[in-house]
């Protein structure tokens, strides 16, 4: 009996031991690719809703400064939030995480929402001018949205 026990202990670890890593990993990739739709943040506004809460976000260039062109990123919610964080990540490459702080700059226009505003200059790669950068938001430091829309746009460097 205890041979018949240690055999299957031994088997059932060197299942999980092929198989555990596959698994977790498959359900990871499924949840975060289902329904995230990629939204270009330089050619349109950005709509989306997120625990019955609407998001609207939007990227213009405010223009070439010395380090590169300056971003200003606006965000509308009619979400309560404390504070906001947005974290700019290189998307064809990598480039690394920079945080871009919001601040709160009270309500909307239309009186619909909280408004939150960043000013930035995305870093630029001096092998390929053209880099697709992806914003993510998060709630503070420490908390991060599962975001159904992927914001990216296309910063240009210098040639």
């Amino acid at each position: 009996m205890r041979a018949l026990v240690a055999v299957l202990a031994i088997a059932g670890v060197v299942a999980l031991g092929i198989f555990g890593p596959h698994w977790l990993m498959s359900e990871d990739v499924a949840e975060a690719d289902q329904g995230t739709v990629e939204c270009d943040l330089l050619n349109t506004t950005c709509h989306w809703a997120q625990k019955g809460k609407n998001w609207h976000a939007r990227l213009q260039k405010s223009g070439v400064q010395a380090q590169g062109t300056e971003y200003h990123l606006t965000v509308k919610t009619d979400g309560n939030q404390p504070r906001m964080l947005a974290v700019l990540r290189g998307e064809s490459m990598y480039l690394g995480e920079y945080p871009v702080p919001m601040t709160k700059a009270g309500m909307s226009p239309d009186g619909e929402g909280q408004l939150w505003e960043a000013r930035f200059t995305a870093p630029f790669c001096t092998t390929d001018p053209d880099m697709i950068w992806r914003i993510d938001l998060q709630a503070g430091m420490d908390q991060a949205f599962a975001m159904p829309v992927k914001l990216t746009f296309v910063a240009k460097g210098r040639a």
